[in-house]
C-alpha cells in the first residue's frame, strides 16, 4: 500500500486534531454549551475549515463511529462467500475492533473517549442511532447481494437486525465509565454475539418441522433435518 501523499496526510492531522479538540471540550464544558467556534480555535483555524470536514459539531463527535462502519462494510464485503450472514457480520465486526486494537495508542484513546461521550450525550446516543439504522441499509444490501437476494427480502433484513441488536446489548454493557479499553468492548461483543447465535435454532431460516408452515413439513416428514441428526445451517 503506498503511503498518502503530504496533502493527505495534512488533511488528516488537521482532522484528527479538530476531532481531538472537539473531545476536549465537550468533556471539559459539555456538548450542549461548546460551539463550532470554539472548537475550530482550539485548532487555530477558521470555522470556514472546520466544516470543510464536518457539516456539524455532532458529526466530529461522531466521526470515529462512522469511520468503524465504513470498515465494517468494507470487511463484510471481504469475507469468504461460503460464510453464513451471522457469522460474516460478527467476523467482519471482530476484524474492525482488532483494526482498532493494532492501531496506536493515540487511536484507541480517541475511540474510547468518543464512545464514553456517545454514550453518556443522549442527543450525540440518537445521533449514534439514527446512524447506525443509516448503515443497516447498506449491510443489509450487502447482505442480500452476498446470497443472490433481493434487498427486499426478509433474511438479510432479519440477519442485519439481529446483529445491529447484539452490538447495542453488547456497547451498553459497556456503560458510561465502564469502557476501559478496546479489549472490553471486544469481551462483551463477542459474549453477545454467542448468545445470539446460541438463541437461533440452526437452520433458522428454515421453518421448525411440525410447525405447518410449509408443505412437506409436517411431522415424520424429515424436512429441515441432514438425516443423521445434525441441522443444516440454514444456507440453501
Amino acid at each position: 500500500m503506498s503511503r498518502p501523499g503530504l496533502r493527505e496526510r495534512k488533511k488528516q492531522k488537521t482532522r484528527l486534531a479538530l476531532i481531538d479538540a472537539a473531545l476536549d471540550l465537550f468533556a471539559e464544558q459539555g456538548y450542549d454549551a461548546t460551539t463550532v467556534d470554539q472548537i475550530a480555535a482550539a485548532v487555530d483555524v477558521s470555522p470556514r475549515t472546520f466544516f470543510r470536514y464536518f457539516a456539524t459539531k455532532e458529526d466530529v463527535a461522531l466521526s470515529l463511529d462512522a469511520d468503524g462502519q465504513e470498515i465494517l462494510l468494507a470487511e463484510l464485503a471481504a469475507r469468504p462467500a461460503e460464510e453464513p450472514p451471522f457469522t460474516a457480520l460478527g467476523r467482519a465486526m471482530n476484524t474492525m475492533i482488532t483494526i482498532l486494537e493494532q492501531g496506536d495508542t493515540a487511536d484507541r484513546s480517541r475511540f474510547l473517549k468518543a464512545r464514553e461521550l456517545i454514550e453518556s450525550t443522549p442527543a450525540l446516543f440518537a445521533g449514534g442511532v439514527r446512524m447506525m439504522m443509516q448503515n443497516e441499509r447498506l449491510l443489509v444490501a450487502e447482505i442480500a447481494r452476498r446470497e443472490g437476494m433481493s434487498p427486499d427480502d426478509l433474511l438479510p433484513h432479519f440477519a442485519v437486525s439481529l446483529f445491529t441488536a447484539a452490538i447495542r446489548v453488547g456497547l451498553e454493557a459497556c456503560g458510561p465509565g465502564q469502557l476501559n479499553d478496546l479489549s472490553d468492548l471486544t469481551r462483551h461483543v463477542d459474549r453477545v454475539m454467542e448468545l445470539a447465535e446460541r438463541s437461533l435454532r440452526p437452520g433458522w431460516d428454515r421453518p421448525a418441522p411440525g410447525d405447518g408452515t410449509a408443505s412437506g413439513a409436517g411431522p415424520g416428514s424429515g424436512e429441515g433435518t441432514a438425516g443423521d441428526g445434525s441441522v443444516p445451517d440454514g444456507r440453501e
